[in-house]
């Protein structure tokens, strides 16, 4: 059984930075898995912000965050990260780590979301 679990969220101030982390048990990131983050806000639909395949590190992103977030995975300990730089409030969100064995820019397991808050 997959489970993933994400941990880092938090409150920050306008242009500060986190680093999210999702750990997951039931798949090896080794494998051709297609590793990606996506967001909530309130009111608003849950989009893609980032993924990367793990086969060979092929990444994408939404173009909001391009240039400000960077995915990365650590295949020894199967477990992804999104560092998220020079954020604002727009990024305020419910992040979610969703992995697929088919496809980027879906979720076919996901965790259970961490809160990033970004005050001014």
């Amino acid at each position: 059984q997959v489970q993933l679990v994400e941990s880092g969220g938090g409150l920050v101030q306008i242009g500060g930075s986190l680093r999210l982390s999702c750990t997951a048990s039931g798949h090896t990131f080794g494998m051709n898995w297609f590793l990606n983050w996506f967001r909530q806000a309130p009111g608003k639909e849950r989009e893609f912000v980032a993924g990367i395949r793990s086969i060979d590190g092929n990444t994408s992103y939404q173009g909001n965050v391009k240039g400000r977030f960077t995915i990365s995975r650590d295949d020894t300990k199967n477990t992804m990260f999104l560092q998220m730089n020079n954020l604002q409030p727009e990024d305020t969100a419910v992040y979610y780590c969703g992995t697929s064995p088919t496809s980027m820019w879906r979720g076919d397991y996901w965790g259970q979301g961490t809160q990033v808050t970004v005050s001014s």
